[in-house]
Formats: structure tokens, sequence, C-alpha cells
């Protein structure tokens, strides 16, 4: 089982900042928490990374990235509070990762920008906003991080991608089988309001 994060050391000043831990966090939990007897005897993972604000202590979560400094600096206090060794990077996705990181990371997830939104607010000032905001079809950074995907997963690795009905995830299933040959399966699904929010698992 794994256990919820404590995250009573974050305030409301903080969450002006970063993105709260909502159902889609909690979903993306679900996912882990659903696969961990796979994940241990199967991938038996060394290297893991989190896209964006750690939420998801997993087995053992090394490497974490996110463009916003404030989020990567919540990301090292959440670890000292949950006894996590952390490495926050601040990168834009993973590109600063490659290409050492090529083929080498075991568990890889990602809780990314989704929501509708016109193109240029992807590109907000606002950190808050680059947060949730995705783009034409919620997708706009979503299709920047599938690349990336292939470049950095271990030949036994899992990628993880929370999206909505809205980012057309069978488009994405069908990208990633046509461009890179990985294998996808829908681990989760949930309704949160009006929103359908789904987990995608990858694998070669």
């Amino acid at each position: 089982m794994l256990l919820t994060p404590k995250l009573d050391h974050l305030t409301a000043a903080d969450y002006e900042h970063i993105y709260e831990p909502a159902e889609d966090t909690f979903l993306l939990m679900d996912a882990l928490e659903k696969d961990v007897d796979l994940i241990k005897e199967q991938v038996k993972p060394s290297i893991c990374l989190e896209i964006g604000i750690l939420t998801s202590p997993l087995i053992i979560v090394i490497l974490c990235t996110d463009i916003n400094p404030y989020a990567s600096q919540i990301t090292l206090k959440t670890g000292k509070q949950n006894a996590i060794h952390l490495d926050p990077i601040l990168t834009d996705l993973a590109s600063g990762l490659l290409p050492r990181l090529r083929h080498s990371v075991d568990i890889l997830c990602f809780n990314p920008p989704y929501v509708v939104t016109p193109s240029e607010d992807v590109n907000s000032p606002s950190a808050i906003e680059k947060a949730w905001a995705g783009g034409i079809d919620g997708r706009e950074v979503i299709d920047r991080t599938l690349p990336l995907v292939d470049e950095l997963l271990s030949a036994r690795g899992i990628f993880y991608l929370l999206v909505i009905s809205e980012n057309k995830p069978d488009d994405i299933r069908k990208i990633m089988q046509e461009r890179y040959n990985f294998q996808s399966e829908v681990v989760l699904s949930r309704l949160s309001g009006r929103e359908k929010e789904i987990i995608l698992k990858f694998r070669r």
C-alpha cells in the first residue's frame, strides 16, 4: 500500500504558486498502487522520474522535474517531510536529463497540463496557469512529451500518463504505437465533476 504523502507543511500561500493536489493527483497514485506488485516484481526500478511537482512517493522516486522554481523548492520540502530523498531538477519537462538518462528511466509519471485552453495560455507568465493550461485539445504539452518518453524509458520501463477525454486518449495511444512501438492500456478512469480522468500506461 502506498501512503498518501504528508502535505501539511504547505500553506495557502504556497498554492498561489503551485498546483494543489486534487482528484487527478490521487487517481495517479491509485494507479501506481494498483500496479505496485508488478512494479516491484517485474520492473524492479532503480531510476524513477516524475515530471512535475512530486505527489506520489512510489518505491524509490529519485528524480523529479519542474519548470517552476517554486515547485522545485516545494518538492524538496515535501521529500524531507516524508523522509524521501529527492533530487528536484529545474528544467522544461525532461529535456535537461538527456542524453545522460537515455533509456534509463524505469518508472516515468506525468500529470500534465491537460485543460483545453487557447494556445497562448500554455506560455502564460503565470506559473500556476502553466500548471493546468494545455492549449489546443489540452494536448500541446503532452505532445511535446511523447518523444521524450521514447528517449528516456528503459527496456522494462513503464510510463504512466494522466489525461482527460478531451485530450483524445485513443489518438495518444495510436501515436505511441505507430511512432514508437509502445503498447498501452487504460489502468484506471474516474469521473471528476464533468471531466473523465484517465490513467494510460505505456510499455515497450
